[in-house]
């Protein structure tokens, strides 16, 4: 991929936003359990980072999806992994189906002020009896009148307890589970709609999350987007550039628990000398740079086909899955070298070992990631007939 000027510049206006903004404070907002995401989202928006790949006339950049990959490389220089997902959640999991199928009335209510950051989005697929199983979700809209009637509930609904509106995915009839769901925007101060306190996370500590619950929440059907019964395959849409925003935003995250552990390593000394002189350290270390930057060229790779138009399904399954994996990895072989220091709860890579653990099961967990891939492949097992 060939990066222009143009990028460059986006790179650095997000780099600065992060060292300023953002990581003076995630200790105070990781013990806090939840950050100023208005303040950051308005700012955010000010800067256009909100809207970087949305359409001009609802106030985003209009530009390729490659500028919002670097944006998303760049969060992760962030020093909490709980921040990043707040404003992915925002960017690349509840608004891209409402700028590529909503209404215009959509639009104009809630991805123009998404883009300004004066609202706050959040996604509603996942179920307690339902996470990677999409289709076996069982929150249903029922028609009454010009209205649907909502009912059931949604789980781990990162940005919920500040959010404005909730993009929902819910069974809109009784049809089979790929063609009877529909995305509905559901305004989250509508009578009906009630949360959990936080959940108490492993990591992500600094995003907010919550259960969502519908009792006999009525909500216009104009707020459905696009036709009743699209909505699993507008998801599994969305769903692709989710995937490309997690595995560019662990990269450069990844890197920074390197050159962490690298730089620790040279000032720790055992037996009288640096721990980097240890082969077994430099030389694995080398070996996980390496593999960080072949997610790189593999997450490349699936955007720059993504901008030409092309169907990237296979590929941004394979980056996430390796970005998922290769986050364990690193971050646990990097804790090792820190030794007694690294298992502290307040240690930086003690906090990217918690909060990377997310990426192996959120937006699609590895063995969902597997059979997609396989799929694809055409390795799958073929239906017995008998």
């Amino acid at each position: 991929m060939i990066f222009t000027e143009e990028h460059e510049a986006l790179r650095k206006t997000v780099r600065d936003f992060v060292e300023k903004e953002i990581n003076p404070y995630c200790d105070e907002w990781e013990d806090a359990g939840e950050f100023p995401i208005r303040d950051i989202f308005k700012k955010l928006g000010n800067l256009g980072i909100l809207g970087i790949q949305k359409p001009e006339e609802y106030g985003g950049m209009g530009l390729d999806y490659s500028y919002n990959l670097v944006a998303a490389e760049e969060f992760g220089t962030a020093q909490c992994g709980g921040v990043p997902l707040a404003i992915g959640v925002q960017t690349d999991m509840c608004t891209p189906a409402i700028a590529r199928f909503g209404s215009e009335q959509l639009k104009r209510e809630f991805l123009a002020p998404a883009i300004s950051g004066d609202m706050i989005g959040c996604i509603g697929v996942s179920e307690v009896g339902a996470g990677s199983d999409v289709a076996g979700l069982t929150t249903s809209a029922r028609k009454d009148g010009d209205d649907y009637i909502i009912n059931g509930s949604k789980m781990w609904i990162t940005n919920s307890p500040k959010a404005d509106f909730i993009c929902l995915l819910a069974n809109t009839s009784d049809g089979k589970p790929h063609s009877n769901k529909s995305l509905i925007i559901l305004p989250m101060d509508t009578p009906g709609i009630s949360l959990s306190k936080h959940l108490n996370k492993l990591g992500m500590r600094s995003s907010e999350t919550a259960q969502v619950f519908f009792d006999d929440v009525r909500v216009p059907q104009r707020n459905r987007i696009g036709a009743e019964g699209t909505g699993f395959m507008m998801q599994m849409v969305q769903f692709q550039e989710e995937r490309l925003w997690g595995a560019a935003n662990v990269i450069k995250a990844l890197e920074v628990c390197i050159e962490k552990t690298i730089e620790y390593c040279r000032k720790r000394k055992t037996f009288g000398t640096p721990l980097i002189n240890n082969q077994v350290i430099h030389f694995r270390l080398a070996e996980l740079q390496t593999e960080v930057e072949a997610l790189r060229a593999l997450t490349y790779q699936a955007c720059e086909l993504h901008v030409q138009g092309k169907d990237v399904t296979k590929l941004a399954s394979m980056a996430k899955l390796k970005a998922g994996r290769l986050g364990r990895e690193v971050t646990d072989s990097c804790l090792q070298y820190w030794g007694g220091m690294g298992y502290m709860w307040e240690n930086p890579l003690s906090r990217a070992f918690r909060d990377v653990r997310l990426v192996s099961i959120g937006g699609g967990a590895d063995e969902i990631m597997l059979g997609i891939i396989c799929k694809l492949m055409g390795t799958l097992p073929s239906k017995r007939k008998d």
